[in-house]
């Protein structure tokens, strides 16, 4: 398979090419973070958060309030950790139960210095008062920071802990402040729905896969999973020998072993959709840097951490996709106070002539603009 051929099937599985792949409204929220598997949470608020940045670039008509909607009105979606802090669809809980099983049973590396009387404090206030917000807990005693990233409430990591090991869930988000409830309130059930086996959870991270990526690598399925890899493995080895996928051999992969599903890797040879997307730096099409080098021959520098003098496409770059190709990276900022969207910085990548692809880029900045400033 040619990069070209590879990278429409991973803009068609991406939902990229075409203008309103999910439809409009709440429901098409839902049906977004669905296909895609997972949506992630990030926390740099330069411009609008990611996650709804991403639903945006699927859902022309996409509002904030869509995925509200859907999060702690329909409940069709909830809060978990993929490769990161995630919307997630909520028929998908049964697989990460496990993971939450494991740290009730062996802590949490990132919260070890929890008590057993914060944990009280916080379950006993929610069972009795309803969800709270960390805002509603004023009583702390403040500690040091263990780590950057830590808080210094004990009560904000009790509910941290809580949330990882499912007791609790996210009901609510207003940007960055999270309201938790108990998990089984929150939803309406009696328990749990039943654990997903080991077998299930490595054939549910390779159809998530295959569905959002299209052709698949072992890295490309397990980001940042490495110990998930040998079991994935197996099922993909098992479904060659059933000839439910089939290998395939990338240009320019070297010995990266790829897949995809047998009608998944016929692709046509009509040239791509010339559909124009300002991209997050988080979206799934450019999450993974290495495997969107590969594919894009275009390698993203996320330099917010990186000091100011080694910057190459400034602090918060946005791929520029337009077609199948990443043409440019502009560094952009929102500057809420002034209804302005700020152009920091415009770095050309692409050899294509500038004069072809400038004023529509320009359309959708200002789409873009729009968007950033409304309610």
């Amino acid at each position: 398979m040619t990069k070209a051929q590879a990278r429409r099937l991973w803009l068609r599985a991406q939902r990229l090419d075409t203008a309103t792949p999910f439809g409009e409204g709440p429901e098409a929220t839902a049906a977004a973070v669905e296909h895609l598997g997972y949506v992630q949470i990030d926390t740099i608020n330069v411009i609008e958060r990611c996650h709804h940045h991403i639903l945006w670039n699927r859902i022309p008509g996409y509002r904030r309030a869509d995925l509200r909607q859907a999060q702690s009105v329909d409940k069709s979606v909830f809060e978990y950790w993929t490769h990161a802090l995630s919307f997630i669809p909520t028929k998908d809980l049964r697989f990460f139960i496990p993971a939450m099983k494991r740290h009730r049973r062996d802590g949490h590396k990132w919260f070890a210095s929890v008590s057993n009387a914060d944990m009280r404090k916080v379950m006993t206030l929610i069972r009795k008062d309803g969800a709270l917000t960390i805002r509603d807990i004023d009583d702390d005693v403040l500690v040091e920071k263990e780590h950057l990233w830590a808080s210094r409430k004990p009560s904000k990591r009790a509910l941290q802990l809580a949330f990882y090991t499912g007791a609790l869930t996210i009901s609510e988000r207003n940007g960055m402040l999270k309201t938790y409830d108990l998990m089984e309130r929150h939803f309406g059930w009696d328990r749990l729905p039943k654990p997903a086996s080991a077998r299930e959870i490595s054939d549910y991270l390779l159809d998530r896969a295959l569905r959002a990526q299209g052709i698949v690598s072992l890295d490309s399925i397990c980001h940042l999973d490495a110990k998930s890899k040998a079991a994935v493995r197996q099922v993909i080895l098992s479904r060659v020998r059933r000839r439910e996928l089939v290998p395939v051999s990338l240009e320019g992969a070297g010995k990266l072993e790829h897949w995809a599903r047998p009608e998944g890797a016929e692709i046509s040879g009509e040239p791509a959709s010339e559909q124009v997307h300002i991209l997050s730096p988080f979206d799934p099409l450019i999450i993974q840097r290495k495997r969107l080098q590969l594919f894009f021959d275009y390698a993203h520098r996320f330099e917010a951490y990186v000091p100011k003098e080694k910057r190459v496409f400034g602090y918060f770059a946005l791929p520029v996709l337009v077609g199948d190709r990443i043409v440019a990276a502009i560094d952009l900022k929102t500057d809420r106070s002034k209804q302005k969207l700020l152009m920091q910085k415009w770095t050309w990548i692409d050899k294509q002539p500038r004069r072809l692809l400038k004023g529509r880029i320009e359309e959708e900045l200002h789409r873009f603009e729009r968007f950033q400033l409304a309610e």
